[in-house]
């Protein structure tokens, strides 16, 4: 845990006792603040109290009395319209910031020099965070590894000298961490999403904006038109910036050439690592996650050799394409973390026959963007709310079946795999829609998935 010591003896109101709710309110009540929590649900507040967290109705407090209030992310700050607490707090007076602000606050007071890489974007984000955090164990670093990719930062261990942090921020966290500053923030790329938290794109990218226009080395995909302007700008404004590309022929920064990764500088190229073979970081979004990675481990110290070990040993993200099992030539991937379209095609693009598992709660726009993949496609399998109006896009162009639930629908993909002598397929769960009508969380989705698969008989599981 990092005991949060920045509010010691000042009283910090706090919203939100999820998972990461609670764990931050018990860094603050480490750290000798005077909190008082609320959530809209009971049991969490009865859970928090257990824990030993101060426990009131935020509706019936003295808000003039908080030097902070501080609110759980999954709690709307701005759009569709804020929460209560929020109006409460904004009549009061009072600053509204989250975890990674009060991160961000104790290493500035205690370690300000130990290295922290900030990750973000709409796609990739994780498997860059994972991929970034191994590369640094692997080369001997003390590294901590957490924020959206599930471990909340508050419960790493505290900042100190020669410690590495790397920690995964989504648009909602950056818009409560005011004075975000990592040693290297990368920006991947903007598409759109979660646009009913932040109403427009512009917001949402300049939200995405404020990591890297904070960061010692801004490291910022270009291939949409969003994020290149923001390179522009935070470049403008005097932050040392490196582009990177998995589309374009860059004259200063790192690029891909298909599973090759070049690193240019002065408008002169020159291999930096071969992709080929690493069947963990197969695909072009991978070669962008890969160039991302390697920035941002070169901004903080490491070297070429030990980054080229450590992409080698890469052993993959939970969920996102990840190999399962196989049986025969038929290949069994988990691509439950996909719960966009735009999150869908990079799995879509790296195989060329799949019997591929889609559907659940659908976003806006459903799968029209995946039509260029539409001929790698073998049959869809439709499960959730999703399958009627995927089965709609998908019309003639792909057969199809609505299978329901997830277990079926493996089992069919399965089967039909199976019989396909072309060979070299696989069977894809890549559902492009959110897990929530179905399934508390795409890993639980996933979980399922990989259970499914263990079932057929003949697989050898890889995992």
């Amino acid at each position: 845990m990092i005991p949060v010591t920045s509010f010691k003896g000042r009283k910090v109101a706090l919203f939100g006792l999820g998972g990461s709710g609670l764990a931050t309110a018990q860094a603050l009540v480490a750290g000798g603040a005077e909190v008082t929590a609320w959530d809209d649900n009971p049991d969490s507040v009865a859970k928090a109290s257990a824990a030993g967290v101060p426990t009131a109705d935020l509706r019936t407090v003295d808000w003039a009395a908080f030097a902070a209030f501080v609110l759980s992310p999954g709690v709307p700050l701005t759009h569709p319209k804020p929460h209560w607490t929020v109006d409460l707090a904004h009549a009061a007076g009072v600053e509204i910031i989250g975890d990674v602000e009060l991160f961000v606050r104790e290493r500035r007071a205690h370690a300000p020099d130990c290295a922290f890489i900030a990750i973000t974007g709409t796609n990739g984000k994780s498997t860059t965070t994972a991929l970034i955090a191994h590369i640094l164990k692997e080369s001997g670093r003390d590294t901590q590894l957490g924020g959206n990719i599930g471990t909340a930062v508050l419960t790493l261990d505290p900042p100190k000298a020669g410690r590495f942090y790397v920690v995964e921020c989504s648009s909602y966290q950056i818009d409560l961490a005011p004075t975000l500053n990592p040693t290297a923030g990368i920006l991947l790329n903007l598409t759109p999403d979660h646009l009913d938290r932040h109403g427009t794109m512009q917001h949402y990218a300049d939200i995405k904006e404020r990591l890297v226009a904070g960061s010692g080395t801004a490291i910022v995909g270009v291939d949409d038109s969003f994020s290149a302007l923001i390179a522009d700008r935070v470049e403008r404004a005097g932050t040392r910036t490196v582009r990177i590309s998995r589309r374009h022929v860059l004259a200063s920064g790192l690029y891909a050439e298909g599973p090759r990764i070049l690193k240019a500088e002065g408008g002169t190229s020159s291999l930096f690592v071969d992709l080929d073979g690493i069947q963990t970081l197969r695909g072009g979004h991978n070669a962008q996650n890969a160039a991302a990675a390697i920035a941002a481990c070169l901004a903080v110290g490491v070297s070429a050799g030990e980054i080229h070990a450590g992409l080698k040993s890469f052993p993959g993200l939970k969920h996102r394409m990840q190999p399962v099992g196989r049986k025969g030539s038929v290949v069994f991937v988990n691509d439950s973390k996909a719960t966009n379209a735009d999150a869908a095609a990079p799995a879509l693009s790296s195989y060329d026959r799949i019997y591929w598992i889609a559907g659940g709660l659908p976003k806006e726009g459903g799968i029209t963007t995946l039509a260029p993949f539409f001929p790698k496609i073998a049959k869809a399998y439709l499960i959730g709310e999703a399958a009627p109006a995927f089965a709609a896009t998908l019309g003639e162009a792909v057969p199809y079946e609505i299978s329901g639930t997830l277990e079926q629908a493996v089992a069919h993909a399965a089967a039909d795999a199976g019989r396909d002598e072309t060979g070299g397929s696989a069977v894809m769960l890549s559902p492009a829609c959110a897990s929530f009508d179905q399934y508390k969380n795409f890993e639980v989705r996933g979980d399922a998935f990989v259970g499914h698969v263990r079932a057929i008989e003949g697989v050898t599981m890889l995992i």
